[in-house]
């Protein structure tokens, strides 16, 4: 239990360390780069005096030392403040609350249709490797992984939006329901269909090709030719004693991956207009709201942690044999 408590402080502290550094090299980048948020005001305003800009600066606490300024911010993670938006006037924790539901929605969706989906697919495609499809299931991969998510996009925007126009183009729900009525929530699905498609697709191919090589590399294990020696059926071998080890690999890359898919609902919320935080993200970068940025990436890299030491612990559900205080 001793030994337990120390792998676990170990992993909060190297988790604590790497946030931080996170943090710094974000500071440090938006910094860095060129324009803030004095220029997209004078932007707006047709032009202003330098004396408004060195009072904004002030204001915003632009005029200080850049290390004054990471001092003052870092201080302020500690003690959970994310800032305040420059542009919004509101505090960026009160914007990443109020656009995470739309995102995790979204997101959550996408990677639980493609990963449910997917290992079906790959769980068939494994049992007959030479078949039909198997072979599909290649294709598939291959389409997925070489179309570019904002391509996808706008391809489904032409083709059921526009050409066939099955599902609405923008939004999450048509502005005149009321939220919280069933014709709401029946919107806010239909609204959904294209966004999550997109988003899910990718992931679905990859899944399935990951799911059928790792059943097959299963499948060849001796354990479960025991198992068929014993006269146990077909279906029992697959999915009581292969599946849950094939499992593993890929509860590990849908932990992995969620950043990734994170990024990804970027681009798809800027396609299809969707209130998250892809489209909080994109408006800040494009308005120059430093604090905002900074809000969203911080809380990206909070949640990569967390999803991490959530896949580690969902390995002893999967797999009683794996047991946390033996890794080090």
């Amino acid at each position: 239990m001793a030994n337990f408590s120390i792998i676990v402080a170990k992993r909060i502290f190297n988790a604590a360390a790497l946030i931080l550094a996170v943090v710094i090299l974000n500071f440090l980048l938006i910094h860095i780069a060129p324009g803030d948020i004095v220029d997209t005001i004078a932007g707006e305003m047709g032009g202003i005096s330098q004396e408004l800009i060195t009072e904004i600066r002030a204001e915003y606490g632009l005029d200080k030392p850049l290390y004054e300024q990471l001092a003052l911010y870092v201080s302020k993670i500690l003690q959970g403040d994310l800032g305040h938006s420059f542009f919004y006037d509101v505090p960026v924790v009160d914007l990443i609350w109020d656009a995470l539901p739309q995102t995790l929605l979204l997101v959550i969706t996408a990677l639980t249709l493609a990963l449910v989906i997917g290992t079906v697919f790959g769980v068939i495609a494994a049992r007959r490797p030479n078949g039909a499809f198997s072979h599909f299931i290649t294709v598939l991969a291959l389409i997925g992984f070489s179309a570019p998510v904002f391509w996808t996009g706008i391809m489904f925007l032409i083709a059921f939006a526009s050409f066939i126009p099955l599902f609405p183009p923008a939004g999450m729900a048509d502005p005149g329901l009321e939220p919280g009525s069933l014709d709401y929530y029946l919107d806010v699905l239909h609204h959904m269909v294209l966004p999550v498609v997109t988003l899910a697709l990718i992931y679905l191919a990859f899944y399935s090709r990951l799911s059928r090589a790792s059943m097959l590399d299963v499948l060849g294990s001796d354990y479960v030719r025991t198992a068929r020696a014993k006269g146990l059926s077909d279906r029992v071998v697959i999915y009581k004693h292969a599946l849950r080890n094939a499992l593993i690999p890929i509860v590990t890359i849908a932990g992995l991956q969620f950043a990734q898919i994170l990024s990804g609902a970027v681009l798809v919320e800027a396609v299809f207009t969707w209130p998250g935080l892809g489209t909080l993200a994109l408006e800040a970068i494009l308005r120059r709201d430093g604090p905002t940025i900074l809000g969203i990436l911080f809380f990206s890299a909070v949640v990569v942690v967390i999803f991490n030491l959530l896949t580690d612990l969902t390995y002893n559900l999967i797999d009683p044999r794996i047991r946390l205080g033996g890794r080090e």
